[in-house]
This record gives C-alpha cells, sequence and structure tokens, in this order.
C-alpha cells in the first residue's frame, strides 16, 4: 500500500490532535476506507435528546460530514419509547431509516438484519484504547460487531441538598437501608422521592434492574435459566414496597420525562435521573435556586455488598436495506473519531459517557462536581441480561418491561409479591426458552 506525503501529514496533524486529549492511537491495523455511493444520502434516527448541547454537538459533526463528503445525512427523532418498536418494524420490513440510534440490546433482537461492522470497530478501537466490555457487548455477538457502540447514559440519584439535610441527615445515606429512612423523612417534610414504575425505557428499567440486584436477585443464572422466582427478588419486592410508600402518587404511570417535570417543579425533591435535570434547572433564570441546590450521587449499596447499577446504553444500527452501506459506514467512522467524539461528548455536558477508553480523558468529567456520578456509567454498567449471556431472549425480556411490570404490580397491589415474581418467571420463560 503507498502512502502518499499529503495522507502521511494529515494523519500525523490527526495523532498530535488527539494526542492533546490523552489518545495515544496504535497502528497495529490499517485504517479501513469507505468510499460513499455516487449520489449517496442517508438517513438517521435518533433519540429526542434531553440535553439539547448532544443534539446540536451531533449536527454539527454530521453538517462537517456532509461538507466533506457531499453525502446529505437526514435525521429525524423520536421519544425515547418509541425508538424500540421503529427499530424492530425497519428491521422486519426492511425498509426505513439506514441507521438507528438503537437501546440496549435491541440489535440482538434481529442480528441477521444488521450490516457486519467489525472492521470498523476493530480499527476504533485498536486506536483509541479498546471498548468498555459493558456497551461492547450491546453491540457485538461473540467477536462480530453487529452494531457500532455509541455511548453509556448514567443515571444518578439527584435531590435538593437543603431538603435532605432539612428531613435530618448532614450526609446522603451509602445503604439501602439508610435511603429508605431518607425517603420516609423526606415525605414526612412534604419533599418526597419519586421513581419510576411505568414503562420508562432508561429510568424506569435502571430503577428496577437496581432493585434487583442490589437485594442480589437476577432474571437469569449464568447458563440463561430463569431465576426471578426466588428469595432475593422476594426481598427487593417488599423493600421496594416501602420505597414506594414515601412516593408522591401516580408514579406507577411515569414515563422518563416525568420524574424532570416533577423535580423541576418543586413536586419531588429526590428522583434518578441523567445530568439532563441540572443543566435543564441551571439554563433558566427561573430555576436557578434549585439548580444551585442539586447534589448528585450514585445509587446505595444494597445487601449484595456493591455497587449494580445498569445505565441506559445506546448503540448504532446499519441496516441491511440501506442503498449505501459505505456511506454509512463512512459516516459511522467520522462521527466516532476523536474531533467528532470529543465534541459530542463535551457538547453533551456529561450526559453521554464514551465507548471507547480514551475519551475517558475528555474535560468534561470533571469539570463540575455534579458530572462526578456519572463519569463511569461506561466501565461501570452491569448488562441487563445478566447473569447469562446477551442474546434475542434478553433483549426482548428487556423490551416486553417483564422487570419494570413485576415491581409495578406488587408494590400498587394488583398483585401480592409472590404471584408478581411467578407472572415475571412466566413471561421471561416465554423468550429464555425460544
Amino acid at each position: 500500500m503507498r502512502i502518499r506525503r499529503r495522507d502521511f501529514l494529515a494523519a500525523s496533524a490527526a495523532v498530535a490532535g488527539a494526542a492533546g486529549l490523552g489518545i495515544r492511537p496504535t497502528f497495529a491495523q490499517a485504517e479501513p476506507t469507505y468510499t460513499p455511493e455516487s449520489g449517496a444520502s442517508l438517513r438517521l434516527l435518533r433519540w429526542t435528546p434531553f440535553v439539547k448541547g448532544d443534539e446540536e454537538a451531533w449536527l454539527a459533526n454530521t453538517k462537517k460530514f456532509t461538507e466533506a463528503t457531499g453525502v446529505e445525512v437526514r435525521i429525524d427523532k423520536e421519544s425515547w419509547e418509541d425508538i424500540r418498536p421503529k427499530a424492530a418494524v425497519a428491521a422486519n420490513v426492511g425498509s426505513g431509516p439506514d441507521l438507528i440510534m438503537c437501546w440496549f440490546d435491541d440489535a440482538h433482537q434481529y442480528p441477521d438484519k444488521l450490516v457486519d461492522l467489525t472492521e470498523l470497530a476493530n480499527y476504533l478501537g485498536n486506536k483509541y484504547g479498546g471498548w468498555y466490555d459493558g456497551v461492547k457487548g450491546y453491540a457485538a455477538r461473540g467477536d462480530t460487531f453487529i452494531a457500532m457502540p455509541l455511548a453509556a447514559i448514567g443515571n444518578a440519584v439527584v435531590y435538593r441538598d437543603t431538603h435532605v439535610k432539612a428531613a435530618g441527615f448532614s450526609e446522603f445515606p451509602k445503604d439501602t437501608a439508610g435511603f429508605l429512612e431518607l425517603c420516609k423523612a423526606m415525605k414526612a417534610k412534604g419533599t418526597p422521592a419519586g421513581f419510576p414504575h411505568g414503562k420508562a425505557v432508561g429510568d424506569g428499567n435502571n430503577y428496577a434492574h437496581w432493585l434487583l440486584w442490589s437485594h442480589g436477585g437476577k432474571m437469569v443464572d449464568e447458563g440463561g435459566k430463569v431465576t426471578i422466582n426466588g428469595p432475593e427478588t422476594l426481598a427487593s419486592i417488599n423493600y421496594a414496597k416501602e420505597l414506594y410508600a414515601t412516593f408522591i402518587p401516580g408514579t406507577e404511570s411515569w414515563q422518563d420525562v416525568n420524574n424532570n417535570r416533577a423535580f423541576l417543579a418543586g413536586q419531588v425533591s429526590l428522583i434518578a435521573n441523567g445530568v439532563s435535570v441540572y443543566y435543564t434547572a441551571k439554563n433558566d433564570p427561573k430555576l436557578a435556586e434549585i439548580a444551585k441546590d442539586i447534589r448528585t450521587t450514585n445509587f446505595p449499596i444494597g445487601p449484595v455488598g456493591q455497587s449494580v447499577e445498569l445505565f441506559q446504553t445506546s448503540s448504532l444500527l446499519l441496516f441491511k436495506h440501506t442503498k449505501y452501506p459505505e456511506a454509512a459506514k463512512a459516516y459511522i467512522k467520522f462521527m466516532m473519531e476523536a474531533d467528532q467524539m470529543n465534541a459530542w461528548i463535551q457538547g453533551s455536558s456529561a450526559y453521554c459517557c464514551q465507548p471507547l477508553k480514551a475519551f475517558a480523558k475528555n474535560p468534561i468529567w470533571t469539570s463540575d462536581p455534579i458530572h462526578a456520578p456519572y463519569a463511569r456509567a461506561s466501565e461501570k454498567l452491569r448488562p441487563n441480561g445478566y447473569a447469562g449471556p446477551l442474546g434475542y431472549a434478553s433483549a426482548a425480556t428487556m423490551a416486553d418491561y417483564v422487570l419494570v411490570d413485576m415491581y409495578a404490580a406488587a408494590v400498587t397491589g394488583q398483585m401480592s409479591p409472590e404471584d408478581a415474581m411467578k407472572e415475571a418467571e412466566r413471561r421471561a420463560n416465554r423468550y429464555y426458552r425460544v
């Protein structure tokens, strides 16, 4: 392969820029080249942003790609809850967007409908310090990348510091027992907590999985056998019922946007959320008092004795029905390279956590103490299929809200804890027996 001088100089400049952010690329693998097809155009479907800077940075990077290649990229948005069914429809009918920002292990539901991105993923991983295992697992089957890992969206406890202190707590509790006592005290003070038991793709799943895992429960064992109906799960449900009794009414119908709204309206003083709620308050002069009072921390540790959290995870899907696979790969590559990825992480204001280890040095993570609980989301996350392998069953079980529904049914009294576990076991077995 001949390397022209101008190509070498361009590559050297890129390396120098990356080194400024602590990135030390290696050259063990040749850089793949993708030449967009003549007349190519692309359509990307992404989730509605909760942080304005996320979308602005993504659009700015996309504009740079179009200017460099001539390939127009149309970007559409859907609510978080609608992305999953839209992606499933596109996969099943073989038409629709070329690319979709999907959730969790959705790619594992229809891997045969997706373009193999292994060559590009290996190049990026080799260049930028490797992939975090958690985000990689959602996008890969064995050594094959069926999607491109994009981001983990950290989830942390967000609370009003003065309200916690008014409830009699000088420090935020670090364990689940103390956390329950705090929630009881805050309810008594008229400043209650609120966590979603509704079908919230991000916040509802994050909360439900934390409840289960913090008490030592799991949906399946290492071999994929459904184990949700057990004493650890029962303990987690009973704990959830006590917490629910301290919440503001109506959390059983909350979706991802509801806890943000309730917190910013002053209806609740303690939620679990991405950093977005902080920036919404910070950027609105009317909410200055709330913004100044906000603090963040990771979820308390339960009887299991260690921090166990899910975190929202997104990957880029490239469908085989695309007419322009080379253009799409060129776009993904462009968006994942250092200049664009660092700009996106920076613009996201700690909302989107990098999938590649080199970008952990982005200065956004140390620019504000509020960011601290979100900084290691990609490193710390536990995949939703724990402790079994990710695949069709884990993806379908989450997509069907089996775990979320189990807690909702039990805490609202629709079912006894024992019946709720049995129902979750029955529903999960529909997928794990396939």
